[in-house]
């Protein structure tokens, strides 16, 4: 999140009109530079010059680092004139500048101007304008030519929105960097007969994730190569009939250890699943359980969010079994012990909640090694989990609530709702995957793009490794 940069300036904004000024007048306003203001400056402006953004290219240019845009200088000059002097009614006519050295992030700007000239009658107004850094050395200096406001006015500052700074393609290069150096496995890829989940498939292949076998009708998995423009050209693939009985080939592939994850098409789960449970090979003992990754615009943390999708009223051993599935991802994503929340409708344990009471009883059995490699807490309601504020306004220690990792939905239809706000109300990145059987599957819906079918993969993948406590081969 970036504070909106008018935050340092006071309540009310009063200017200096044209009669009141003086030459030799002077003002000032400071300024640090984040890396997030350069990267709001390039999402406003469009200039993506990779000396602004890109650290590896920026290494091998003459400034040897990342530096700001010189116009986020200018700007602050704006900044100076528009609100203090002259200010609120100010005309800007034209300015002058010369950038004299880099800014740099961490920097502190001091931002100076000072009334050259005035022209009476047209209120024309020159004012010398010079930035200096923390060391005082200038870095940018010019001339403003401006219309000085008439009236001297005293106005409240405008509040902006706050403004989310979201990179979903970093955060997608992130959660892929836990695949990075992991070998390849094969993954029967389970009837992709659309252009989407197919593309999705050879994505993950193209990025060395998965060496994919695609279990489908041969006509409709042509059509839906033909659909997306991609050549099947050396993918393996098996031909079926229908949707059912690429489930059923799959499922045994699995369970024959010819195949290591199994990547879900454009099938229903319920039917890749009850293929799954057919085979005594796949089953382990372990609860089935759906776990999300999301990654939020207001969190600067991906979340994991279980279980949204397969088991509706989970028991209180349920439960338990979801959150080790749960644990035992985040660990394979590097969470060596991972901050876990244990949601519900309020922060209090209540009778008339049974969901406080399971969550209650949760914690207990985490206290008794009953369940382990998490800190765990609950009940919390979702803003007590992961906002810091609310954690705090709201008296509970800070362990976990305000800063968790894993959030526990009392039950199905709680965690799809939620899973679902975040993604179409607070623009979150979701990709899923089913763990508990002998092979980690990776989910896909009609609606998911092919990056968050690719970091399903992903997750299979990095899962399937830490379950085996080795590389395991790739063929």
């Amino acid at each position: 999140m970036i504070d909106a940069p008018p935050s340092a300036l006071p309540d009310l904004l009063v200017n200096v009109p044209y009669d009141a000024l003086r030459v030799g007048q002077t003002a000032e306003q400071s300024r640090t530079l984040g890396r997030d203001d350069i990267a709001a400056f390039a999402a406003v402006s469009g200039d993506v010059n990779p000396a602004h953004l890109d650290p590896a290219y920026a290494e091998t240019t003459r400034f040897h680092g990342v530096v700001a845009h010189g116009m986020w200088g200018a700007a602050l000059i704006s900044r100076l004139l528009g609100t203090c002097l002259p200010g609120p009614g100010t005309i800007y006519l034209g300015q002058t500048l010369r950038f004299l050295r880099p800014v740099r992030i961490g920097d502190t700007l001091r931002v100076h101007a000072c009334v050259l000239s005035k022209e009476d009658g047209k209120r024309r107004v020159e004012l010398q304008c010079e930035i200096r850094n923390q060391t005082g050395a200038l870095v940018l200096d010019g001339i403003a030519s401006v219309i000085a406001p008439a009236v001297r006015v005293s106005l409240p500052r405008t509040h902006l929105p706050q403004l989310y700074l979201f990179d979903s393609a970093a955060r997608f290069s992130a959660l892929l960097a836990h695949a990075a150096g992991l070998a390849p496995l094969r993954c029967a890829v389970v009837h992709p007969c659309d252009a989407m989940a197919l593309e999705g498939a050879l994505d993950a292949a193209a990025r060395g994730l998965i060496l994919p076998v695609l279990v489908a009708p041969a006509a409709r998995l042509r059509a839906a190569a033909a659909a997306c423009g991609r050549s099947l050209d050396g993918i393996v693939s098996v031909e079926v009939a229908h949707s059912s009985a690429a489930a059923e080939q799959a499922a045994a592939m699995a369970a024959a250890g010819e195949v290591a994850l199994l990547m879900q098409g454009s099938l229903p789960l319920d039917e890749l699943l009850q293929a799954v449970d057919a085979h005594a090979a796949l089953r382990t003992g372990r609860l089935l359980s759906h776990v999300c990754h999301l990654d939020t615009p207001a969190c600067d943390r991906p979340l994991l969010l279980s279980d949204a999708v397969l088991n509706l009223r989970p028991t209180l051993d349920e439960k338990a079994a979801i959150i080790r599935n749960a644990i035992e991802l985040a660990q394979a994503l590097g969470m060596a012990e991972p901050r876990l929340a244990i949601l519900a409708a309020q922060d209090t344990i209540t009778p008339k909640l049974a969901s406080t009471l399971d969550a209650a009883a949760l914690c207990k059995m985490a206290q008794r090694q009953q369940i382990r490699g998490a800190l765990l807490d609950g009940p919390l309601t979702l803003a007590s989990a992961i906002a810091p504020s609310a954690a705090l306004r709201h008296g509970l220690p800070q362990q976990v609530a305000g800063q968790a990792d894993i959030l526990i939905a009392p039950d199905m239809e709680s965690g799809s709702m939620l899973a679902g706000q975040l993604e179409c109300l607070a623009g979150a990145c979701a990709c899923g995957l089913i763990t508990g059987a002998a092979v980690p599957i990776a989910l896909s819906n009609g609606s998911d793009s092919k990056e968050s079918r690719v970091a399903a993969a992903a997750m299979a993948l990095v899962l399937a490794h830490h379950q085996s406590g080795k590389r395991l081969p790739a063929s």
